[in-house]
């Protein structure tokens, strides 16, 4: 089994040796790190608590920023990724605030692993090219390799082969002023582990024997030993050349048991299961399947885990065969669950984050505009009755202003949530279609093949069913195509000769002056209530009839199909998903219909206020 290991170098901070014992801060810094490095959840929480007291008393920012960089190292340890990566936003956000833009580096480093980790590789790449905003102009040389490193790893991730290449050598370069041995391996394995991947096994193997034949590697860096030999080893196996991939797979067995490395020996027995499934020696091929689930199940190494239920899925029999298969799929969706709910969580901690921050400065703003407005209101009362007078009015005009701009803000931010929403949407489409209906094909095949022909044509119903939710979830653009455009395109693929649709006043309004967000939500509601005509309602003639009026857009759709009675028939999705899109925008939505005599759907939405 193919596998890379990132490395993310991070940094001790050194302590300078004085004659007098160091701060209580500092203290507590060093027994943090420690208790991290040793896995020691108690003693990590006694130090961050500390350094909340120390906080609480001293007003120490810098001890604030430290107690959530803790936190979050304590959630690493327990697996809970999601706090994790609220915490590290935290840290960084005072950081932010003291202007240090190391802390601000390191903790942007590790919020990009902690997306590659979650597959949110868009975010990672982001949060890692941040990162080198604040890291390069101070050059600070060891962390820009790791974080040259992860955007390889990244891309690669990505298929973005050239850019990958590209970022793993500009890493090497910074090794260079580094001279990091560590370092230097891990990205040699990286680069192999790229041609592997693409199964240009001649050019990985000339990587993973580069690293093998560094100056003592075996005995200085043990762990990126073994990681270089596994590769090799693999590439081997994979060119058919047996003849020593047995043996060294032995040595790594032997030296990540000796490291006590229990979540890579995962990877070591699902490899050796490999070699021997492909030598027909199915009992020691089991033996080592059973091996690799155990040790991922311990370190909760879930590739490795997902690997081994299928490995003895295929190598076991009967009732065993159908349990192992059983747990993978079960495992597989909840994992996938898992991704999608910690993307969405990121998604949402970053929208939060830089919501409050525009807040702080809001209200910083209206801060000080209150405190001037007290000054002037004290001079005012000297100068006399008349000047108070003219005060209040000024006060007056301030308020109402204050009102009509804050309305305006809360609009605009209904926009932006609405567009957020739309991304979120489109994203999850995106998912829905590439991730989950190209897994039930290869699970649909699996099931064919084992003569498990009843679940795969249900199975085939579900893979259905997914690909229309992606389509219904799917948004639309109007940076190419215009919205008068859209909406003909959309008539057009419509228009039947038994279905006739008609649209008023698409021409005579100027659509360049209206929000993306209004009119993807008016071609959005026009689909929907097509599709709804077509589909439920046996109409034979459709109208769309668009107007504006008083800062408002009106959309009414009209159908002669056999209507329904409002008060019996409940909402679908898609009107529901309809409702909360035009809520959104402060919209209001009606739905009028009576048996036998069509429907009809009125839209309002305000411009801006």
């Amino acid at each position: 089994m193919r596998f890379v290991f990132i490395f993310f170098l991070i940094t001790c901070a050194s302590f300078a040796h004085e004659k007098d014992t160091i701060s209580p801060k500092d203290k507590s810094i060093k027994i943090g790190l420690d208790a991290y490095y040793n896995k020691d959840t108690i003693l990590l929480q006694r130090s961050s608590e500390n350094l909340f007291q120390i906080y609480y008393t001293d007003k120490d920012s810098l001890a604030l920023a430290k107690y959530y960089h803790y936190k979050a190292l304590f959630h690493r340890i327990k697996f809970s990724v999601d706090s994790a990566y609220y915490y590290y936003h935290e840290s960084k956000n005072i950081s932010k605030k003291l202007k240090d833009s190391l802390q601000v580096g390191r903790r942007l480093l590790s919020i990009a692993v902690l997306q590659r980790g979650a597959k949110d590789f868009l975010g990672s790449e982001i949060s890692s090219i941040e990162a080198l905003r604040y890291l390069e102009p101070i050059k600070k040389y060891g962390f820009l390799q790791s974080v040259y490193n992860n955007l390889g790893v990244v891309s690669d991730e990505l298929n973005q082969k050239k850019e990958a290449i590209s970022y793993y050598n500009k890493a090497l370069e910074v090794n260079k002023l580094t001279k990091q041995d560590r370092g230097y391996l891990y990205i040699i394995n990286n680069l192999g582990f790229l041609y592997q991947k693409r199964k240009q096994h001649n050019k990985a193997i000339e990587y993973f024997k580069k690293g093998l034949t560094f100056d003592s590697v075996k005995i200085l860096y043990p762990e990126q030993y073994v990681l270089l030999l596994e590769n090799l080893a693999y590439s081997n196996f994979s060119l058919e050349k047996h003849k020593s991939v047995l043996d060294q797979y032995e040595e790594v067995l032997k030296i990540r048991d000796s490291l006590k490395d229990y979540r890579e020996l995962s990877t070591t027995h699902i490899n050796i299961c490999l070699y021997y499934k492909e030598k027909k020696n199915f009992k020691q091929a089991r033996f080592h399947a059973e091996k690799a689930l155990t040790y991922a199940k311990q370190t909760h190494n879930n590739k490795r885990w997902l690997d081994a239920l299928e490995e003895l899925s295929q190598l076991s029999t009967g009732k065993k065969a159908i349990k192992y298969l059983e747990e993978h799929i079960e495992l597989n969706d909840s994992l996938i669950q898992k991704e999608r709910t910690q993307k969405n969580q990121f998604a949402k901690i970053r929208y939060e984050t830089t919501k409050k921050e525009e807040e702080n400065s809001f209200l910083k703003i209206e801060n000080d505009k209150k405190q001037d407005e007290i000054v002037r209101h004290k001079q005012q009362k000297v100068i006399g009755w008349l000047v108070a007078v003219a005060g209040f009015l000024s006060l007056g005009l301030s308020i109402l202003f204050f009102v009509l701009r804050r309305r305006k803000l809360l609009y605009q931010a209904q926009l932006q949530k609405a567009q957020a929403r739309e991304q979120e949407r489109k994203q999850i489409a995106k998912s829905l279609h590439d991730e989950v209906a190209g897994d039930l094909r290869l699970l649909h095949r699996k099931l064919e093949k084992s003569q498990l022909f009843e679940e795969a044509q249900k199975l085939d119903a579900v893979k259905e069913n997914v690909r229309q939710l992606s389509h219904q979830l799917s948004s639309v653009s109007f940076k190419k195509v215009g919205f008068k455009d859209q909406i003909i395109n959309l008539i057009s693929d419509y228009f039947e000769l038994t279905f006739k649709i008609t649209v008023k006043g698409l021409h005579e309004q100027d659509w360049s002056q209206v929000n993306s967000a209004i009119k993807r939500l008016l071609y959005l509601s026009i689909r929907e209530s097509i599709q709804n005509s077509k589909k439920h309602a046996k109409a034979t003639k459709f109208t769309i009839a668009f107007s504006i009026h008083k800062k408002n857009v009106f959309l009414d759709v009209t159908d002669n199909g056999i209507g329904f009675d409002t008060s019996v028939s409940k909402k679908g999705i898609g009107l529901h998903n309809l409702q909360e899109r035009v809520e959104e925008l402060n919209g209001t939505l009606s739905i009028t219909s009576t048996v036998g005599a069509g429907t009809e759907t009125h839209i309002q939405i305000p411009l801006n206020v």
